[in-house]
């Protein structure tokens, strides 16, 4: 059953450069205590039969398969653009560039 010691909170606070009051030494203490002893129990409970997981249920992907097709023609692109020029987008010029 771990059991950590104000010191060694005002140490991992000190490393995590931390400014911590005296009380809160106490309050971290505590919570990090129930947090050990959780994570305890979680290793109780995982035997070497039970394989590692990232999720505990199976994702499955929801999105639609790649099928190549046809795309729009260089005219069919250019057709809602408000300007066109040579075959391309035309856009205002930005940030004072030069010819």
């Amino acid at each position: 059953m771990p059991n950590i010691s104000r010191d060694e909170v005002a140490h991992l606070a000190k490393l995590a450069r931390l400014a911590v009051t005296e009380e809160e030494l106490d309050v971290f203490a505590g919570q990090l205590d129930q947090i050990l002893d959780s994570v305890a129990k979680v290793s109780e409970v995982a035997g070497e039969d039970v394989p590692p997981t990232s999720h505990a249920v199976p994702l499955t992907n929801v999105f639609r398969e790649d099928t190549v097709r046809q795309g729009l023609t260089q005219q069919q692109a250019l057709a809602g653009a408000p300007a066109s020029e040579e075959g391309r987008f035309r856009v205002p010029r930005i940030l004072g560039e030069e010819q």
